[in-house]
């Protein structure tokens, strides 16, 4: 916010436009990859009984139909060149989130001087990754556990932007349009079901 006050409203415009239109291809293209990995998986996996993916090891039989010997490779390809782009987008949105809420200079065009708790919080975050890497941490329990938490957590959420975004104080003229308000309705109502039958699965298995 503090970056947008006292800027040209035509620069600040033109920034909005491409940062919807690189969210809208992100999203698009991430549910897509999605698609395909839950298809894969479940056309391969699931056949041969594998019910219950722990490791990387599992996870990558599930090319195994399409690259053969390869598959292991292709994974590891993949597994580490997703880590490339993924690592420093979490930790560096973590950072953002952390500094946002205690009012820190943050961005990756400021100096380490004029931002130390921004790169700090990054520095943190990849240092405790490293540690539960080599404390030999089952990776795929803690992604299992921390898309449960997002999903638990995602309906509270959305529903509290959308209350931001319908607030004429706020936002001004950009308030949400009936469409988003209806869209962006449907999507808690789904995920908070979703959210209560997961936790009703727990206390009736």
């Amino acid at each position: 916010m503090r970056r947008i006050v006292g800027r040209p409203r035509r620069a600040v415009q033109r920034e909005l436009r491409a940062a919807a239109r690189d969210v809208n291809a992100g999203m698009l293209f991430s549910n897509l990859i999605m698609y395909f990995i839950i298809l894969t998986a479940g056309a391969t996996l699931h056949p041969a009984g594998v019910t219950n993916v722990q490791t990387a090891e599992q996870a990558a039989t599930a090319l195994r139909p399409v690259a053969g010997d390869a598959a292991a490779l292709l994974f590891t390809i993949g597994l580490v060149g997703t880590g490339m782009l993924g690592v420093p987008v979490l930790a560096g949105s973590a950072a953002y989130a952390i500094a946002e809420a205690a009012a820190w200079r943050a961005g990756m065009d400021e100096r380490v001087h004029n931002a130390r708790q921004f790169y700090g919080v990054i520095a943190v975050a990849m240092i405790v990754g490293m540690m539960l890497n080599f404390a030999h941490v089952n990776a795929i329990k803690l992604l299992i556990g921390s898309a449960v938490i997002n999903g638990l957590l995602a309906p509270p959420l959305i529903a509290i932007v959308l209350v931001v975004c319908n607030n004429d104080k706020i936002m001004g003229t950009h308030r949400n349009r009936r469409t988003l308000n209806i869209l962006g309705g449907l999507g808690v109502g789904m995920m908070t079901i979703a959210a209560v039958a997961l936790v009703v699965s727990w206390f009736s298995s």
